[in-house]
């Protein structure tokens, strides 16, 4: 299957589910705030400048990364732009933070390179759009693009492999934390991390340029 097809594919699984649950962790398909957060305070380790610094969130849904960096940063020192292949996602994000000075939220990537990107949760819902060997390839181009759009680092998350087999359901994809870990020290950078260490069936992988 094209990339274009598990595009739409996407698009309307998470579209659906902001139609369903409005405003909230599983209108963004998460089961709670709590998780959601813990989420987003991995993916910030890419931080290392809390002075001054711009980032892209990478799947940003409605937009609630917005406010925990707020909640965590000093709201003069960062500009956020959120990226959503979500029609209805942007426009939550636009008519919840659009009166924000420094938050932009569209449904095309900007022709500009961010100190920081991160992505949350893009790699997980495989449905049935394609087999495990064209998700993989997915992943993979995606990551690039991050890797093309990031001057001082990206990170980003995906469900673990090491899940426990009852949890796991057939519609999610699930992968390996060490390739993906090897993968990145090969291709972007000497300074890579892997997070597998804060309670979710998931890992972050952070990659410092």
């Amino acid at each position: 299957m094209s990339n274009k097809s598990i595009i739409e594919g996407v698009k309307e699984y998470y579209t659906n589910k902001i139609t369903q649950y409005g405003c909230s962790s599983l209108g963004v398909d998460w089961n709670s705030k709590d998780s959601q957060y813990l989420r987003f305070s991995q993916l910030t380790k890419i931080i290392d400048n809390k002075n001054m610094f711009s980032v892209l969130d990478y799947g940003c849904g409605y937009g609630e990364f917005t406010n925990y960096l707020i909640e965590n940063y000093n709201k003069d020192n960062f500009k956020l732009f959120g990226y959503d292949i979500s029609d209805k996602m942007i426009n939550e994000a636009n008519r919840l933070f659009g009166n924000n000075k420094n938050t932009h939220f569209s449904n095309i990537l900007p022709n500009i390179i961010f100190d920081y990107v991160i992505a949350s949760g893009i790699f997980n819902v495989k449905l049935e759009l394609a087999n495990n060997e064209d998700w993989l390839a997915y992943i993979l181009q995606t990551i690039h693009k991050l890797n093309d759009l990031s001057q001082k680092g990206f990170s980003f998350n995906a469900l673990t492999k090491y899940s426990d087999k009852e949890f796991m359901k057939d519609y999610l994809y699930y992968s390996d934390p060490l390739f993906l870990f090897d993968y990145c020290k090969q291709n972007f950078s000497k300074n890579v991390a892997l997070l597998h260490d804060y309670g979710l069936y998931e890992f972050t992988i952070i990659i410092r340029k």
